[in-house]
């Protein structure tokens, strides 16, 4: 089966900073898979999310986005990418212009599509929010809500694939075990491939079915999700699954009600 996401040896430099952000990151995501991306601060996941969104362009190496090359691509040409691929980030009031009203915040990824205003309607519902929240603005909603805000705009135009980069990192745990079970069960209904990026190897094993490790700009473990938790093979993987905190009594109380 050919990969939805193809990535091949992947580096990136940046000369200014002195800094290797990537070293030949080489993985496949397959078209409806949950793929996980964990790491600390530093280890090269943001740069990866950038050349993996055509934000970026690497130093070398290659990104394929269903058969068709995002490296190297100016941005007049990745218009394809744009309503096939949305990003979802850890603050909401950084991508949410609090001049706008939320139903048109939703709506922008549209532009001038016909049956704008009932796929806001749709939406809203779909993330667990009121109708007429569509009518007030970010500032009037609580971090959570923002978040379920910023997820509607991603899923407006349809796409096929999400990222969510550290979705829940500025999130208080309850409210965590919320939108990472909204995000599983909008993935689940709109059939969606989510690359799920985040620190905590804990939270990726609610989310994901397959997780690579990195560290330094590399991947140093890649495999199914629980295989690598029960049995890391790298040193630095038992390290973050030690650090993780557990989202698992949150979920379950969630799960009951």
């Amino acid at each position: 089966m050919t990969p939805l996401i193809e990535v091949r040896d992947l580096e990136r430099r940046y000369s200014r900073r002195d800094v290797h952000a990537l070293r030949g990151v080489s993985f496949d995501v397959q078209a409806g898979q949950r793929f996980g991306i964990v790491g600390e601060s530093g280890s090269g996941k943001s740069t990866l999310v950038r050349l993996l969104a055509g934000l970026d362009q690497p130093t070398s190496g290659s990104v394929t986005f269903d058969g068709k090359r995002v490296d190297g691509v100016p941005e007049r040409k990745l218009a394809f990418l744009r309503s096939e691929l949305q990003i979802v980030f850890q603050d909401p009031m950084g991508s949410l212009d609090p001049r706008m009203r939320v139903r048109d915040i939703i709506c922008e990824p549209l532009g001038r599509a016909a049956g704008r205003r009932e796929r806001v309607t749709e939406l809203l519902d779909a993330v667990g929010l009121p109708a007429d929240a569509g009518e007030r603005y970010p500032h009037q909603f609580s971090g959570g809500q923002r978040q379920r805000i910023s997820i509607a705009r991603a899923l407006a135009p349809r796409p096929s694939v999400l990222i969510a980069d550290e979705p829940v990192s500025a999130l208080d745990v309850s409210v965590r075990a919320q939108i990472l079970a909204l995000l599983a069960d909008l993935v689940e209904r709109f059939q969606l491939t989510l690359v799920f990026v985040s620190h905590d190897l804990g939270v990726v094993r609610h989310v994901c079915e397959t997780v690579a490790v990195m560290r330094r700009g590399e991947i140093v473990e890649l495999g199914d999700v629980d295989q690598v938790y029960d049995q890391p093979k790298h040193e630095y993987t038992r390290e973050l699954i030690a650090a993780a905190p557990s989202l698992r009594k949150a979920l379950a109380k969630l799960r009951r009600r």
